[in-house]
């Protein structure tokens, strides 16, 4: 009886690191494709504030582009927003796109609430299927995710930044 308890044991210890060694290899190889697909901006589609269809393709060639995950209620957005519309000069030559998982109401009034609706480089986009933390790879808010002007990955960045700093990696100053 005793054998047949350690065989089972062992068969089930054994299971259960077959098992967990699966599951880390397969997280291991989703994390390199999403890593790959990354490298260049990714294909998505989101809706903006008026409502309409936004994906990779409206973007403006030749022009580089930040992508910034953001929550309307983070501290953190709130103060990143700010900085951006103080400093939006400086922006001038970049496409920034603004990205929340939340409904569109609340991202429209926080776009008019930091008066960044007027500018032609700045879109403010609905993720209503949840997809961009995957897409990207950026699970934190805020979060921020560089590319140069042949759209190519330069560096994700999690949390608040200063704008000299983004600037900065982006060879803007």
């Amino acid at each position: 009886m005793k054998r047949y308890f350690k065989t089972i044991f062992l068969v089930t210890f054994i299971g259960i690191f077959l098992f967990l060694g699966f599951r880390i290899i397969s997280q291991i190889i989703h994390k390199n494709e999403v890593a790959q697909n990354i490298k260049s901006i990714p294909v998505f589609s989101y809706q903006n504030i008026n409502g309409k269809n936004f994906t990779n393709q409206s973007l403006k060639k030749e022009t580089a582009v930040i992508f910034i995950y953001f929550n309307t209620e983070c501290d953190y957005c709130i103060n990143e927003a700010q900085m951006i519309k103080k400093n939006i000069t400086q922006f001038k030559d970049l496409q920034l796109v603004f990205v929340s998982f939340e409904n569109l109401e609340l991202i429209k009034k926080f776009a008019q609430k930091h008066q960044l609706t007027t500018y032609d480089n700045v879109y403010f986009l609905s993720d209503n299927k949840v997809s961009f933390s995957t897409t990207f790879d950026s699970l934190s808010i805020p979060s921020m995710i560089l590319y140069n002007k042949k759209h190519q990955l330069i560096e994700k960045i999690k949390g608040q930044t200063k704008t000299s700093t983004l600037l900065k990696k982006m060879n803007l100053e």
